[in-house]
């Protein structure tokens, strides 16, 4: 079997699945973007995403087993059918896509969003909101388009889901039902576009062990965790993954 034998790739790449792990299936995904920009350290960022996404796969099979009668069927039907368009375009765009236009728009919705959220305060996040089609397709397509991308999709989903603080596992489990049906949709591009190649392949079945962990601890935190808590976990973690992408974004276009 083929993989890659670079010890400093692992260096980041068992961090980054490990990160992944726990915030997929204990916070919502949303630091889980933080998995590509760190393998790209030591690989391509096609390689990257081309190793993470068989993981991120696997990781979805044993989260839906966990969460599979948590979670909210309207904002699925929103979110779904609009994240099939972004991957559509995605795809269709793959040749022109300029990927740090795109960390900088994730990034700025999730940085502006949190802001907004902290400003406001407690008070004015006391309210939930209910899903809207409308918003829900504009945040959807976003979240399908950069999922395809870099799997950075959850920042999309997060902005869109946070504002109704519904149940913590509901929250989770909705992001996760989301998730397995982008992923699974995502392997036949993937693979018409060239990106498992057995390297590839063979890295991604290296690094299952922690991806396996990964999501284990994570639905252990998911369970101690109170909902204040949660929350609070949960916007700083958008807000540094906006952060780490708009980073991203600006060095991408400072080195171009």
């Amino acid at each position: 079997m083929d993989f890659i034998t670079d010890p400093f790739f692992y260096a980041v790449a068992i961090p980054a699945v490990l990160i992944a792990g726990v915030s997929k299936s204990g916070f919502g995904g949303g630091l889980g973007v933080i998995a590509v920009p760190l393998m790209a350290l030591a690989v391509s960022p096609q390689a990257a995403a081309a190793i993470m996404l068989p993981i991120l796969c696997l990781m979805d099979v044993a989260n839906v087993w966990a969460y599979r009668t948590r979670w909210d069927r309207r904002n699925m039907l929103i979110l779904v059918p609009a994240a099939l368009v972004g991957i559509l375009v995605g795809v269709l765009t793959f040749s022109y896509l300029s990927v740090a236009a795109v960390k900088l728009i994730i990034a700025m919705i999730a940085i502006i969003f949190t802001l907004d959220h902290w400003l406001r305060g407690n008070k004015a996040g006391a309210t939930p909101k209910s899903p809207t089609w409308g918003k829900g397709t504009i945040l959807g397509s976003l979240a399908g388009f950069t999922s395809f991308v870099a799997h950075a999709g959850g920042p999309p989903v997060s902005v869109f889901l946070l504002p109704q603080r519904m149940d913590k596992s509901v929250f989770v489990g909705t992001t996760v039902m989301f998730f397995i049906v982008v992923n699974y949709v995502k392997l036949i591009p993937y693979w018409f576009l060239g990106q498992f190649s057995g390297a590839n392949l063979g890295t991604s079945a290296v690094l299952v062990p922690i991806a396996i962990f990964g999501t284990w601890l994570g639905l252990w935190a998911h369970d101690k965790v109170n909902v204040i808590l949660f929350y609070r976990v949960c916007y700083t973690l958008l807000f540094m993954t906006g952060v780490k992408l708009l980073w991203d974004a600006v060095s991408l276009f400072t080195a171009g």
